[in-house]
């Protein structure tokens, strides 16, 4: 496994490590609101769409923001076979498409609620 790959990977799993102690935190407080389901889907829906809002700044920030100072940094034991002068360069761009995915991923769950909520209240589950 080269450089690039190792790069890739771990900045794979440090944000969908973070997305999904997110995930979690959504899905909880989802649950405790269960018994309006519209209100639950509704703000599960907000809540996606505010994790992307932040996965979409923070993949704004990613190709400026110092290499040494990122949790894939820390994962990849501090040390890279890539030349200095690149490094830089290819862990920005490589945390800005791992952003980016995640980014897609926690929209596409937000418009699924979305569309959950507003089937609930077309079918009149919703609690009055």
């Amino acid at each position: 496994m080269n450089g690039y790959d190792l790069i890739r990977d771990m900045a794979h799993y440090s944000v969908g490590r973070a997305c999904m102690f997110t995930l979690l935190g959504i899905v909880t407080f989802m649950m405790g609101m269960m018994g309006w389901p519209d209100l639950a889907m509704r703000s599960g829906a907000i809540l996606f769409l505010l994790t992307t809002v932040v996965l979409v700044l923070k993949a704004a920030q990613a190709p400026t923001r110092s290499y040494r100072r990122t949790e894939v940094w820390i994962l990849i034991d501090k040390r890279h076979d890539l030349p200095e002068a690149r490094a830089q360069a290819i862990f920005g761009e490589v945390l800005r498409n791992t952003y980016i995915r995640f980014a897609k991923m926690t929209l596409k769950a937000a418009v699924v609620l979305w569309m959950a909520d507003i089937a609930i209240r077309l079918s009149g589950l919703a609690p009055r």
